[in-house]
């Protein structure tokens, strides 16, 4: 099976998760600081702070910053559903906001425009399948409006551009990412007080570590302010200092991955669009397509599968979830909507060769000519 992502490991990831356990030190200690110098050299930040996963880098964001209870925070529907939770996590409303278009389908400016509200606190701009939204546009809105900018960074470590739209960004190193530390993820933030106010909140507020009392010889520490486990570890460190090195290469395979599916479809399925015009500063972290009016998606789906090839939906609307269903039951979101029931990710991922992308394309253009419309008996 051809999958949609597939994470690169191998023997150095071997021999760092082997040192870590020979060392003895297996919980947060000196790997993990490395990992974070490392990480922010490679984003042109002064520093980053290493976390258990995204969520928990978003959750810590928004609490490190004050938002909470009676503040409103501006988040896309077509994100992964941790965006909206973290909101829920501080206290505060997350503000459901449209795409753009499905050509374009980051946040609309306009939509955020007019669900602003005397208590619209701030905004999570999420990089949608690793193309970065337009800095100077939403630095201008959120200066205007006196708003916090946070990005959802999830899918878009290794541009230097990534980390510095506002306040803080938070990435993730989850299994099916450019770059993967199993689970864990990372923040980096203008500010240095309010990476400090992160540091000490990621690890139950407490003032020092447990390194940091070895090397004192102090067993003595304090709680602060209201703190959370949110640690990572030595294991997910050592993993990260390996792929991060591998990372710029593997993002430029993507990109090259990337350029050779928009050749092929334009070429074999011109009824299928591509979001977002080449060149498009990106990570190129998903091959999003959407699929003409009134196919049978599933239909799509199950056909390539029989040829060997996995596909996936990014994403199911937030808003049309369950849980935030019945929290929004009148919330109507008609752009984001319709792309996400027409959105199909097609595989792509370091290990993949042009001739897998070909044989993805081919097996597309089968499955579309053989197609019915939604609703229609095969």
């Amino acid at each position: 099976m051809l999958l949609v992502s597939e994470p690169v490991l191998g023997e150095e990831e071997r021999v760092a998760l082997a040192a870590v356990i020979e060392s003895g030190w297996v919980t947060m200690g000196d790997r993990v600081r490395d990992f974070e110098q490392a990480f922010a050299r490679l984003h042109g930040a002064e520093d980053a702070v290493a976390v258990g996963s995204c969520t928990a880098a978003l959750h810590l964001i928004l609490h490190a910053l004050g938002i909470g209870p009676g503040d409103e925070v501006l988040v896309p529907s077509l994100t992964f559903v941790a965006t909206a939770n973290s909101v829920l996590y501080v206290g505060a409303k997350p503000v459901f906001v449209d795409i753009g278009s499905a050509e374009v389908p980051l946040m609309s400016l306009d939509e955020a425009e007019a669900k602003c509200t005397s208590r619209t606190k701030a905004i999570i701009l999420v990089h949608f399948a690793g193309y970065l939204a337009h800095r100077e546009a939403w630095q201008s809105f959120a200066r205007r409006k006196g708003l916090l900018l946070i990005e959802d960074a999830a899918h878009a470590p290794g541009l230097p551009e990534v980390g510095s739209y506002g306040e803080a960004a938070a990435f993730s190193f989850y299994g099916n990412k450019n770059m993967t530390t199993a689970e864990g993820g990372a923040i980096i933030a203008r500010s240095r007080a309010l990476r400090e106010t992160i540091r000490q909140a990621r690890a139950h507020g407490m003032t020092s570590g447990a390194r940091q009392r070895l090397s004192s010889r102090r067993p003595d520490y304090d709680v602060t302010v209201l703190g959370f486990n949110y640690r990572m570890d030595e294991l997910r460190a050592a993993l990260g200092l390996v792929q991060l090195k591998k990372l710029p290469e593997w993002n430029d395979i993507r990109r090259r991955l990337s350029v050779r599916y928009r050749e092929l479809v334009t070429e074999h399925c011109p009824s299928v669009m591509i979001p977002f015009e080449d060149p498009w500063p990106s990570t190129h972290h998903l091959m999003p397509v959407v699929l003409p009016p009134a196919t049978s998606r599933q239909r799509v789906i199950d056909r390539l599968r029989k040829h060997g090839i996995q596909t996936t939906v990014h994403y199911p609307p937030v808003h049309r979830l369950t849980f935030y269903r019945d929290l929004y039951p009148e919330m109507l979101l008609p752009r984001t909507e319709d792309f996400s029931r027409r959105e199909l990710t097609l595989p792509l991922h370091p290990r993949m060769t042009t001739a897998d992308v070909e044989r993805v394309v081919i097996g597309l253009t089968t499955a579309l000519a053989t197609n019915f419309p939604v609703g229609a008996v095969a």
